[in-house]
Parts: structure tokens; sequence; C-alpha cells
């Protein structure tokens, strides 16, 4: 009898009996299936469980004991929710009644003159066994001399119980297998968070039990990747992103294509689709698999989720087009015949080799350790640090000149810089060869081989780098962060304009003074400049030149002459005042002629009107922005020569030196602000 034909014939049986009393509307929420659209509910029926107290006492014990943990957890936050499920554990019900899965191993004794819907009525007549064959035997000694057929059952094992079993089943557990003594344990597993306990848990408690050790002695559970703006990806939100997708691109229509393939009813295909309008206006660019992967890992910091932005793997797509200018680069500078050395040795090197080299050897070991201790995100920055902003920002910016021409004087130089930047790019791609599979292996094959050794066919195969002891230099570092540290702060100055311009560094020790000096070619490259003089408090200040403090002990001036400055800005607000007021003469006088009133259409008036308004705003606009100009001029200037005066640096205390040295600084940016306000001015004047 179908279900709900069923219920109205069970109330009226009971309405027969005298046992109806009432009946009352009760709202809840159907369970509606979304294909067919069928109601779904839930039904009683028997189930196959397994006992996990003991099991789930013993894979809580191998997690929890700080000393003797034969199963660690990272990240380690997550052995408290691993405590929480264990803690508390209930049987587990492993029967379902699916169509696709493994048989439950349980049979039923079926006799003659059973009626089938009594199969499995009586607990006593199923026998559990590993296979039929063991099932005959052992439901023959439970009813000897009888006859009888063996049926299976039905159900099928849940699947978080089969997946319990791949660390021993891969090995050919339940056989003794040489592959079993061999690899189990595994090392370590790599994971969602979400299914800590439905899969890793099982496969801890039934390694334990049918193995006799934890299946692994480490998981590693990554982040989940939700949207940009931290939504869960529903494909009835539209926001589902597929990695082939983001790998091979592909354009809205694409997308949309994808959403009508599918089988969302109508309603949630409109809002899906609105939604990919919105997230991918112009479809998914293409950005390759190293790129995702790279984005991917750098996210590992996130908490337990991932906002995935596309825009930023677009960016590392990008980035890795930076990798092959720089070897490009190299390949150019290297030439055909040149062969790499068989070892690198810095002691004669230029300071900028020595220093590329220095920072290599820590970026190796940071990436190392990070890698050991599971902090991807640690390491992929790490790499892309020393790629980006200290290769090719800095150290092949500085090699430029060694190769610009066939200068004789820096003949040495050239040959060092070869070999260092051989040695950089080999290590480098090597050390982000784990990130960036594809990119690395093409630029690794085109470096040429030493001759003194065999190199590796591939790039995976070959040693991942390693520190050598001889190449850190912090002597060299720390001189090379003096360096940087002049550089941006002169670049800061030197933000509006590109020209070239002189500077100057007053240094007020001589270690400094003497740093400096040996290196004023490198902070001309870096900063841009056309001369740099190194100064001391001795020496006159610089006139004409924005300031900046480096630190307590350095001080950098930038020339402004041919270049904007203050009082250029200012002569240019006076020469507007004078322009505007010519221009309301002039319309003043127009609008004071006899009969204006009544021979001038209203509309011309209102527009003159309008506009000797807006001529008198923008006067007070000038009037306004020139005061301020004059003002924090006066001021710029007034504390530039109190900080110029001699013994300054060593006679104030650190903490004044710092309070005048911002106090500078947002005089500057108030400076180029008014600047900016004013040349907004003039364009939109222009404009009009």
């Amino acid at each position: 009898m179908p279900r709900f034909i069923a219920r109205n014939a069970v109330a009226e049986a009971l309405k027969k009996k005298g046992l109806w009393k009432d009946a009352k509307t009760n709202e809840m929420r159907i369970g509606v299936c979304s294909r067919t659209k069928d109601v779904v509910e839930p039904m009683m029926k028997p189930q196959w469980y397994i006992k996990c107290s003991g099991m789930g006492k013993e894979a809580l014990d191998a997690a929890i004991r700080d000393e003797n943990s034969m199963l660690e957890i990272i990240p380690r936050h997550y052995t408290a929710d691993w405590k929480r499920w264990l803690e508390n554990i209930r049987d587990w019900c492993v029967s379902r009644q699916l169509w696709w899965g493994h048989r439950v191993p349980a049979w039923y004794a079926v006799f003659d003159g059973d009626m089938p819907e009594d199969f499995g009525a009586s607990d006593e007549r199923w026998v559990v066994a590993r296979n039929q064959e063991e099932a005959h035997a052992l439901a023959g000694q439970t009813f000897e001399g009888m006859k009888f057929q063996l049926v299976q059952d039905p159900d099928v094992l849940d699947t978080w119980f089969s997946s319990g079993l791949f660390p021993l089943s891969v090995f050919g557990w339940p056989d003794d297998t040489e592959d079993l003594r061999a690899f189990y344990p595994t090392s370590v597993l790599e994971t969602g968070h979400d299914i800590l306990f439905f899969w890793v848990a099982r496969m801890v408690m039934l390694g334990i039990t049918l193995g006799g050790n934890v299946p692994f002695t480490k998981v590693y559970l990554h982040p989940m990747i939700r949207d940009a703006h931290g939504r869960k990806m529903s494909k009835s939100l539209g926001n589902v992103i597929d990695p082939v997708d983001v790998i091979n691109g592909i354009s809205l229509e694409g997308l949309q294509e994808k959403l009508l393939d599918g089988n969302l009813d109508p309603g949630e295909l409109a809002i899906a689709m609105e939604g990919q309008v919105k997230a991918f206006p112009n479809g998914i660019a293409e950005c390759g698999a190293d790129a995702l992967r790279f984005a991917l890992l750098s996210y590992t910091a996130q908490s337990d989720k991932i906002n995935l932005d596309i825009q930023r793997v677009v960016g590392y797509r990008q980035w890795c087009n930076k990798l092959w200018n720089a070897v490009r680069f190299a390949m150019s500078r290297l030439g055909d015949e040149y062969l790499p050395p068989s070892n690198a040795s810095p002691d004669m090197f230029p300071f900028c080799c020595q220093w590329i080299l220095s920072v290599l050897n820590k970026a190796i070991s940071k990436t190392v350790l990070s890698l050991e201790s599971y902090e991807f995100s640690d390491a992929a920055t790490t790499v892309y640090a020393w790629w980006q902003y200290q290769l090719c920002d800095i150290f092949i910016e500085l090699i430029k000149p060694y190769f610009s021409g066939n200068d004789s004087k820096f003949a040495a130089e050239r040959g060092f810089a070869r070999d260092t930047l051989w040695v950089c790019l080999d290590n480098g791609l090597r050390l982000l060869h784990p990130f960036m599979p594809f990119v690395t292996e093409e630029l690794w094959q085109r470096l040429p081989s030493s001759c003194d050794h065999k190199r590796a066919d591939s790039i995976m195969t070959s040693e991942y780098p390693s520190v050598v002891e001889c190449w850190t230099n912090e002597r060299v570092e720390s001189e090379m962060n003096l360096i940087e540290a002049i550089v941006r702060s002169l670049r800061s100055l030197a933000k509006e304009s590109r020209e070239r311009r002189p500077a100057y560094v007053l240094c007020r020790t001589v270690v400094d003074w003497e740093v400096i000096c040996n290196h004023q070619m490198e902070i001309e490259s870096l900063a841009n400049l056309s001369s740099l003089m190194v100064i001391n408090e001795k020496d006159d200040v610089p006139t004409k030149c924005v300031v900046s403090v480096v630190n307590e002990k350095v001080t950098v001036y930038l020339k402004l002459e041919g270049s904007h400055s203050a009082e250029i800005d200012l002569e240019k607000i006076r020469k507007k005042i004078d322009d505007i007021n010519l221009q309301q003469e002039k319309l003043l006088k127009m609008m004071s002629v006899a009969g204006y009133s009544e021979k001038v259409p209203e509309k011309i008036q209102q527009v003159n009107a309008d506009k000797l308004e807006s001529l008198r705003k923008e006067m007070l606009s000038l009037r306004e922005a020139g005061q301020h100009m004059e003002s924090s001029n006066r001021q710029h200037e007034k504390l530039l020569k109190m900080m110029s005066v001699a013994g300054y640096g060593e006679k104030v205390p650190e903490k004044i030196q710092q309070v005048n040295a911002d106090k500078l600084e947002s005089l500057r940016k108030e400076m180029l602000s008014l600047r900016e306000a004013g040349q907004h001015m003039e364009s939109s004047n222009r404009c009009e």
C-alpha cells in the first residue's frame, strides 16, 4: 500500500477502534529529492554497527600523548577537535541501503518454508565471515544437520568504512605482503580538516585494530577553499570554481554553458547565472597550473579557510613571466660558450655578488625549515621574496652596468657576475620547483650545465638546495640593508618625477660614511640618480632639496632644481590668481553695461552669473592652497635647518629626532598633496 494512502487507512482503523484522539497541524521542513521531487522520509530498518569505544580510546591516545604520541596532527589546534570527537564517540552504523559499495560480509540462513518478508527477522541466523566459504563452514556448525541456504545481506558498507581500510588495502591486506611490511605505516596524510573524524579517525581506528599500528605518523590538514567573499562554493550561487577552468581559462559564456548542462531548477539557475556575471564578468583568465598551485600554497596561512581571489592567481601567472625574463636576461649575458663553475667561492666576488649569495643562503635555510614544519605559506613567501625583491629588483639591476658596453675595467666583475647569476638561477629554480614544477623544469633545462659533473636529467630528480656555509656574510647584508633604506628614502622623495637628479647623503658616523662612499655606484643605480655626494655634519646643508631621514645617523637630500619645488608651485598659483582676476574684471565689465539685463537673454545672463561664481570659488581655493603651501614650506625649511645643525644626531634624544622626522615627512606629503591639488584645479580649468 503506498505510504500516503496507508496513512489515511491507519487513521481510519484507529477511529474504528476508538483509539483516535485528535489531529493537529504540524509545520515542518519536508525533505524533497532534488531530481525526482519525491518527498524523502526516514524509514526504520535494522542496521549493522561497529562498537567504537575501545578503538576510539586507542586512536585518541595515539594523538594526545605528549611525549610518546604516535600521531601528529598539523596544525596542532585540530588536536582539540580530535579529542572532542573521540572522547564522545558512539557505535558506528556501517550499513547503507545503496546500489553501489562493498557488500556487508554477513549472510542469513534461509530454511525451507521461510517467507520472503521474514528475511533478517531472526538475529540468531546471521553469520558474519570473510567470504562465503567461511560463512558456510560457520553456519554448518551452528545449524548442524539442518538444510539451509545462505543469502548475503543486500546492504553495502558505509563509504567511510571502505575508505578507512585504504592504508591497508593498497598494500594487499589482509594478506601479509612484502609491501605491507615495507610501507605500512606511511609517513604523511594530507587532507581537508572537514573530514578529520569521518575519514582520518576511522583510518586510525581500523589501522590500529587491523594493522597493529597507526596508518601514518603525521596528518596535515589543509584549509577549505571558498570564494573571494568567504562564501562556501555552491552550484546554486554560481560561485563554484573548477581548477581546470583556472588553469586553461574560460569565458563567461563557457561558465554559463556549464550551468545550463547541469541539473539546477530554473530558479536556482537564474540566481547562479547572475552570480557568475558578478563574480566573473570577463570569465577567468588562463593562469596555468603553476600559478594556481603557488596561489593556493600562499593562501595556507589563512586559518582554516581560503578566500580564493582569482586576480591573485592572475598575478602569479604574470610573475611567471618575470621568471622567464630573468632567465632570458641571464642567457643573453652568459653567452653560448659559458661553462658554469663547479663551486662558487665568493671571497673575490663584487659586493653585490657576495650579498645575493648570502641572502640566497638565508632563503634556502628558511624555505627548508618552513617545509619541514609544514608552513607552506612561509616557504612560498620566502622563495617569492628572494626572486622578486632581491634577485630581480636589486641584483640584476646592479650587475647591468658590468655588461653595458665592453668596458675593460669591469672585465673581472663580468666574469664573477656571470658565475653568480648562474649559481642563483640554478639554486633558485630548484628551490622554487616544488611550488612551480612546470615553469621551473622548462627554465632549468635551458641553463648551461657544468662540465665537471653530470647534471640530472630532470630538475625533479636533482638535489634540493642546501646551505653553503661560505656564502653567509652578515657584514655584507648589514651594509646592503643600509643601502636599501637609503634607496627607499630617495625613491620616496622622487616618486612624483622620473628624471635623474643629484642627491646627497649626510652621514653622522664614520662607519656609515665609509659604507656609503664604498657603495655610491649601487645607490646611484638603484635610486636612478644623476650623481651622489656623501657629506658629513661639517659640510654645508644642501639647498633647494627635499629631505628624508633614513635613521638617526643618516639623512638624504634630493635636489629639486630643474624640477618641481614649492616656490615654483607658489608662482604658478600666483599666476593663476592673476589670470582669474582678469577674467573676473572682463566678465564684470560686460555685465555692467547699460541695458544688460534687458537686452541679454536670461539664459545667457544665468551662464555668466554661474561663471562669475565659479571664478570666485576657484579664486578662494587657490588663495587657500597658496597660504597652506607657504605655511608648510616655511615650517619645512625651519625644521630642515634645525635638523641639519652640527651635532644634531648626537645631542638630540632619539625620540625627539623621530618626532621631527615624522613631522618633516608629514609636511613633505602635505606639500605634495597641495601641489597635486593645484595641478588638478589647473587641469579642470583647461577642461572647462
